[in-house]
């Protein structure tokens, strides 16, 4: 691509493209195009003059080389997502652009007779929504707008009627824009996060890149997987949790025939699903829906200052009626019209939630609500889930025992077999360790079915196959060890998580998993201690030596361990009797009860599907530093809100009494008043940090 370098200063260039005219789409291309550059920290493209500002570590010459390499090939404009909020900042620009251009020529070139007309016809729009207020027995902001509107017009001044209308105007734009960005920018955050998908063919299963999926192919999606594309189930039944996309609580039963959604996620069973959309369309649109409309979005603060605007707006209609009988002066009673406290109190507050739910997603934390950042900022109790959570998620097949003279290899390739179909940290472990050593796994077995916090079983020819815990294997199962190798398994070390694995009630081996404890582990629960957490609880399925080993490494004075999911959940409600508010962090099938008890459930991005659904809040696997990161968020966001509504009650108080004082006429009062309220609403979205 040709360009020309306008200017260079250390680290940061502006580069004019030498084209005549740059489209959204263009200028979306070369924006993430850049993005997905090494070297490159950041990128503003300006699609109007066709510039581009780029800051970068790289060396100048590599920048030169980069701006010469670029164009737009549909290579560049595949990194570029479905909706970038670039188009939706240019409708709001081109809005507001368009109605000051009216104003000014409103008052400088149109004739005042026709201005006086145009300002009445203007007003019709206003009085009509009053009365409609009115008649529904509602005493609304739009009742107070109307009456300022209307008591200007009969005392004859029609510029203080259009000015006051022309604020308005300008700040429903904005109000508009700054809530709408708000909800576009926390939307493009709230990814699938799906890479592979089950394809079926005519001969068997294959685990596929979820690219390479295409309208009317056949996927199987088993419990505890997200359903990456909206579709049909052709057979199976399941219960899938949609309510991340429709809001229904309770599970929903699909059979043959049933349309599934994209994101929502099989709590039991499994469908054959032939898939309609493969582009994920209607995902962002239901998103954004979910978004507006779910009551989780608002904490009790937030949901407080909304019902108190509401009251305060009878009162601010009161008071004018009552400064006119005192002085009968319209205009210092105009001037209380003029001031409302609820623009501002229901502007600011979702915008500070909203606001924060976008930082939260700048730093690896999805939120799904505003009253989960006060549930972490008010919570006392946190509690660990073990394996996957305070290990790292990526634990290592570190030995495999074998019995009854099989070969290792072979246990290996089936153990593979068996836990690719349920992901989870110790799963993706012994699928990695046969990868790492080129084992094939092709579907040798029957349908597999996966028994909660125990294992999985299934069959292999007519020969029933076991993989879990001791207690599934021995106890529940009634497996043994074959003749003469009972020191076998007494020898192996207890300081590793073990995997069993039986064939036909004789165990066949022992599949070691090196758990590594997170190396910023210990510091971690230090700090969640000085930001407030009172109890720091781990709880775990693991042996007692194990989870003692590790809440001692880490600093963990109460931990519970060979725990089954019903317990973990037990626990947290004994802990809500005793009158704490309690987080849960986890990251398998097995947590999701207590994820779904706890005040906010945090899951883990890369562990079960269900168990991020099911969550309220997820966190990057790249280490625990983001639930310090979240409680000062939550924090943060929780003086911000009784910041604004400290300022909104203070500043809109002072705008009432100078206006009632005679000192402001009622269009600065309107002016201030907006203008605050955009204040408020633009602080609400900076950063918390």
């Amino acid at each position: 691509m040709k360009c020309k370098i306008l200017h260079e200063s250390r680290n940061t260039m502006r580069v004019r493209l030498l084209q005549k005219r740059m489209t959204l789409a263009q200028a979306d291309i070369l924006d993430y195009y850049f993005r997905s550059q090494k070297g490159i920290t950041d990128v503003k493209v300006f699609d109007r003059t066709c510039d581009v500002i780029v800051k970068y570590t790289c060396s100048r010459n590599e920048l030169i080389q980069k701006f010469a390499k670029f164009d737009y090939t549909e290579q560049n404009a595949a990194l570029v997502p479905e909706h970038t909020g670039r188009e939706l900042s240019r409708i709001y620009e081109e809005k507001l652009t368009s109605l000051i251009l009216r104003q000014i020529c409103r008052r400088t070139v149109i004739p005042e007779p026709v201005r006086i007309l145009l300002t009445i016809g203007n007003s019709l729009k206003y009085i009509l929504e009053g009365l409609k207020a009115i008649l529904k027995g509602r005493l609304e902001v739009c009742v107070l707008d109307a009456a300022a509107v209307t008591a200007a017009i009969l005392q004859g001044d029609y510029d203080t009627a259009g000015s006051v209308m022309f604020l308005l105007n300008i700040g429903d734009i904005l109000d508009e824009w700054t809530h709408r960005k708000s909800v576009d920018d926390l939307a493009r955050t709230m990814s699938l996060g799906i890479e592979h998908v089950w394809l079926k063919t005519e001969q068997n299963e294959i685990l596929v890149p979820v690219n390479q999926i295409q309208k009317d192919d056949s996927i199987i999606v088993r419990m505890g997987s997200v359903i990456p594309f909206d579709g049909v189930v052709i057979s199976g039944d399941a219960s899938v949790n949609q309510s991340s996309m429709t809001g229904e609580s309770a599970p929903v039963h699909k059979y043959e025939g049933s349309a599934v959604y994209a994101g929502t996620v099989i709590e039991e069973g499994e469908c054959l699903i032939r898939v309609e959309k493969v582009s994920g369309a209607g995902k962002y649109d239901r998103i954004v829906q979910m978004i507006e409309s779910s009551e989780k979005l608002k904490s009790q603060a937030e949901d407080k200052a909304s019902h108190l605007a509401d009251k305060l707006v009878p009162y601010s209609f009161a008071g004018t009626i009552l400064v006119y009988l005192l002085t009968g002066n319209l205009t210092k009673a105009l001037s209380v019209l003029m001031v409302d406290f609820s623009c501002a109190l229901k502007l600011a507050m979702p915008v500070s939630v909203l606001s924060a739910m976008r930082e939260c997603s700048q730093r690896g934390i999805t939120v799904k609500g505003g009253k989960f950042l006060e549930a972490v900022s008010e919570a006392d109790t946190i509690v660990f889930d073990k394996t996957g959570t305070l290990t790292y998620a990526s634990p290592k097949v570190s030995d495999i025992i074998t019995f009854g003279g099989r070969d290792e290899n072979e246990m290996l390739r089936l153990a593979a077999c068996l836990e690719e179909h349920f992901p989870h940290s110790v799963a993706n472990a012994v699928v990695r360790a046969a990868a790492e050593r080129g084992l094939l796994h092709e579907e040798c077995h029957s349908k597999p079915e996966y028994i909660i916090a125990h294992g999985i079983a299934s069959c292999v020819g007519d020969k029933r196959v076991l993989i879990g815990s001791y207690h599934f294997i021995f106890e529940d199962e009634g497996c043994y060890v074959p003749l003469g190798e009972e020191e076998k398994i007494c020898s192996i070390t207890r300081d590793n998580s073990r995997l069993y694995l039986a064939i036909a009630d004789e165990l066949a081996a022992v599949i070691c998993i090196e758990d590594p404890l997170r190396k910023e582990a210990p510091d971690v629960i230090q700090k969640l201690r000085q930001q407030g957490f009172a109890h720091i609880v781990m709880m775990t399925g693991d042996s007692k030596h194990t989870a003692r080993s590790i809440a001692e490494t880490v600093g963990i004075n109460e931990f519970y361990s060979e725990v089954l999911p019903e317990e973990k959940a037990g626990y947290i409600w004994q802990a809500h009797e005793q009158g704490r508010k309690v987080i849960m962090i986890g990251d398998g099938i097995n947590d999701s009860p207590a994820l779904s008890e706890a005040d906010a459930g945090i899951a883990i991005s890369t562990g079960a599907a269900i168990a991020r659904e099911i969550a309220d809040i997820t966190i990057s696997a790249d280490d625990l530093y983001a639930l310090t990161e979240l409680k000062y968020l939550s924090d943060a966001l929780m003086k911000r809100i009784y910041s604004n509504y400290r300022f909104i009650i203070g500043f809109n108080s002072l705008l009432l009494f100078l206006g009632i004082s005679g000192i402001l006429p009622p269009a600065t009062s309107a002016f201030l008043h907006n203008t605050s309220t955009l204040a408020v609403g633009m602080k609400s979205m900076t950063n918390l940090k």
